[in-house]
């Protein structure tokens, strides 16, 4: 039980490590150490100890100043802390940004416009697809024997299916 003892009371947060592994490990720590104490004295000596454990100078303090009763209140509000803190750490770097009007308006006339003349030049050349044969003009019709053309663009048969 001492060397428990002496590893809580040595007991520092690693870079890196949550706050909520540090209150888990001190509450491994503070069951291990005084599992003779009542219930109610060791959540208030683990609430102690895990102030101490906290790195952060500024959570640590605001932490302590709340003097919470058990480990689920110093852990909570520590969280709670940290995050308000990362929120303003944050916030403070944020800046604004103001764009012209017009700036905007001219970059979406000159992406309609290319978006016009894409639309044109791929409309052109699907027709021009259509009205230009890309067969070899020696080619065989089988339904009507006549060169120049295939069965499926054959006139005799849109001319049957119509009828």
């Amino acid at each position: 039980m001492q060397f428990y003892r002496t590893e809580l009371k040595t007991r520092r947060q690693k870079p890196g490590e949550s706050l909520q592994e540090l209150a888990a490990d001190v509450e491994r720590l503070m069951s291990l150490a005084n599992a003779e104490c009542p219930l109610d004295v060791r959540e208030s000596l683990a609430a102690q100890y895990f102030v101490d454990t906290i790195r952060d100078e500024d959570t640590q303090h605001s932490t302590r100043l709340i003097d919470a009763k058990d480990l689920k209140s110093s852990l909570a509000y520590s969280m709670k802390y940290e995050a308000a803190r990362t929120v303003s750490k944050t916030s403070r770097h944020v800046r604004s940004i103001e764009t012209e009007d017009h700036t905007n308006r001219e970059r979406d006339d000159k992406f309609e416009f290319f978006f016009n003349r894409l639309e044109k030049l791929l409309n052109s050349s699907v027709s021009g697809r259509k009205n230009t044969p890309r067969r070899n003009p020696n080619v065989t019709c089988w339904k009507c024997s006549k060169k120049g053309h295939v069965q499926r663009e054959c006139q005799a048969i849109t001319s049957n299916q119509e009828n």
